[in-house]
């Protein structure tokens, strides 16, 4: 599967901090997508998925000034959260 960001565009911020989180095609679990991954997403799979790859998103991003915006995403490519860089993530 090879990951592709939707192509929707951040508000007043670089596409490098943008991550989406994407629900697998064999539905089983999420990938974690963005372009400055090397060798492509990242599977989440455990019952805390979500949280664990928003949480990853924001410590990659933390060498840049800010948090990044992490959208998660459904089977059919439609927003259905955005952690936004102001969000509290431990919700």
């Amino acid at each position: 599967m090879k990951g592709e960001r939707n192509e929707q565009k951040s508000q007043g911020g670089t596409d490098d901090d943008v991550y989406e989180l994407r629900l697998r095609e064999d539905g089983e679990g999420f990938d974690l997508i963005s372009d400055s991954f090397r060798c492509g997403a990242i599977r989440y799979s455990e019952p805390d998925a979500v949280r664990d790859a928003v949480a990853f998103a924001r410590y990659r991003s933390r060498r840049l000034a800010h948090y990044a915006r992490v959208r998660v995403l459904d089977a059919s490519g439609a927003v259905m959260r955005t952690y936004e860089p102001d969000d509290d993530f431990r919700r």
